[in-house]
């Protein structure tokens, strides 16, 4: 018997479409990364403010909490990146719906891997100072990357397009009880 190789490979081809399509598609409706914190643990401002240190601006939102409180994924996908590094600390990327990544920095401890699916509301490390904020409060900055460019985010600032890979957690999260914040 032949193997029908044309036939897989076209199966096998749209099964990979609607995949990377669905992504897009998904329903995105975060959580707080930060068990039992709400929108008081954090300034609503924060999000592009400037001048921020090295980085220049903030590209994220700073949630404050009590070194070691358990840090939950925000939503579910997959692990791309669980590491150490000179302005982050103890970094996780997760590639979540939308083709969004959700990037937990400064954290105190790691829980998850590089490749491993995470549930929304598991808990995936502990807030803590890393990095460039050793020495300040512990804290988790959170921040969501986005692969597609929001053009009408586009400004004439100096940093105007990088501000279109960037989108605005304070306006995405929802506390626990369905609110968006």
């Amino acid at each position: 018997m032949k193997f029908p190789l044309k036939k897989f490979v076209f199966v096998a081809a749209i099964l990979a479409s609607i995949v990377l399509c669905g992504g897009l598609f998904l329903p995105e409706e975060l959580i707080i990364p930060v068990k039992g914190a709400t929108r008081a643990d954090w300034n609503s401002k924060s999000f592009w403010f400037s001048p921020w240190g090295k980085s220049g601006v903030h590209k994220g939102i700073d949630i404050f909490a009590k070194e070691g409180t358990p840090v939950i994924a925000a939503c579910s996908g997959l692990v791309v990146s669980a590491e150490s590094n000179k302005d982050g600390g103890n970094v996780i990327s997760v590639l979540g719906p939308k083709w969004r990544v959700h990037y937990y920095a400064h954290l105190k401890t790691l829980k998850v891997g590089s490749g491993e699916f995470v549930q929304q509301g598991s808990e995936i490390g502990t807030v803590g100072a890393t990095g460039n904020a050793v020495g300040k409060a512990p804290h988790l900055h959170y921040a969501i990357i986005t692969q597609i460019p929001y053009v009408w985010e586009y400004k004439s600032e100096k940093y105007g397009f990088e501000r279109m890979f960037f989108l605005n957690p304070h306006e995405k999260l929802i506390q626990k009880t369905g609110r968006k914040n």
